[in-house]
């Protein structure tokens, strides 16, 4: 795959990247919930957000690992035929306690996320992470920096994909991406927070693509997170896990993923961090515009 994964929704193409990272994680969600109308915030669309995660976290434990060392089924994970079938276990009317991986064949830390662009219309999309805490806490002589620590997601279960291994790289969590259409620029963004990540990825690209915020809007609007899915370094999910829900959620929303069996927690942090460059060429010139969240440090400059 290169240096990242690609998946089309709603006439965009988002970049992502591949594993050893769980970027493809947001692409087989978006991919779940494709066939459904999302213009609305209301419980049965969080509804199915939610069960869409639950599953394209299920593949994330099972096969996301170095490619160089496991055969990542990508291709097969993006499928038509899989995401059908994998769609087809969404139940709207009740939330799943103990989903499984399919068959096609980390959360203490501090992030740094940045957009950037120039006058010739060059994005990047970057990314940094120590992981846990100062990272392993070994400072090359000299350089002024520690070293990241993400050896902590491997696995020691022999038989997994993601099992430790010499020279290969780790299940890791940092996912900055881009959105584009027609092979254009549209943004550039990301949203800092372990596994809140593809999470969040999802939730911005329905914002925008869906419910038609603008991109401060999408970042600034209320996020779920669900937590207790099976994770690429053995953990099992067996009772469905948990929805946190941000404040500003209406109580018709909670009630209503409540009543289908989803196990509701409200509490103000936990959301990820945003920030994004968006790109607007529709008026034959080049206007960027910046959006930075209140839920953690950022702004948005331009000069």
């Amino acid at each position: 795959m290169g240096a990242s994964a690609l998946g089309d929704y709603r006439g965009h193409e988002l970049w992502e990247l591949p594993p050893n990272g769980q970027g493809l994680a947001a692409l087989q969600m978006l991919r779940l919930l494709e066939g459904h109308d999302l213009s609305r915030a209301d419980a049965l669309t969080t509804h199915r957000m939610l069960e869409a995660k639950k599953l394209a976290y299920e593949d994330r434990a099972r096969f996301y690992a170095d490619p160089d060392f496991a055969a990542t089924p990508v291709d097969e994970l993006l499928s038509d035929d899989y995401t059908e079938r994998r769609r087809a276990l969404i139940d709207d009317r009740r939330a799943s306690r103990a989903p499984a991986p399919g068959d096609p064949r980390l959360e203490h830390g501090d992030t740094v996320y940045l957009a950037t662009a120039d006058a010739d219309g060059n994005l990047v999309s970057w990314i940094q992470s120590n992981y846990m805490g100062f990272g392993t806490g070994l400072v090359p002589a000299g350089c002024g920096f520690s070293l990241q620590n993400r050896g902590a997601l491997f696995s020691l279960d022999p038989a997994h994909a993601n099992v430790y291994a010499p020279g290969k790289r780790p299940f890791h969590t940092i996912i900055p991406a881009m959105l584009t259409r027609a092979g254009r620029p549209v943004l550039a963004f990301g949203v800092m927070g372990g596994a809140m990540q593809p999470q969040g990825h999802v939730q911005i690209v329905t914002g925008l693509l869906d419910r038609g915020l603008g991109v401060q809007e999408a970042g600034d609007a209320p996020r779920w997170r669900h937590e207790g899915s099976s994770e690429p370094t053995g953990e099992r999910i067996a009772d469905g896990g948990v929805v946190h829900l941000e404040s500003g959620w209406p109580a018709e929303v909670a009630r209503g993923l409540a009543e289908r069996g989803h196990r509701i927690v409200i509490e103000p942090g936990g959301y990820g961090g945003y920030q994004a460059i968006a790109v607007d060429e529709s008026q034959g010139r080049r206007v960027y515009r910046g959006a930075s969240e209140s839920r953690k440090d950022g702004c948005a400059l331009g000069w």
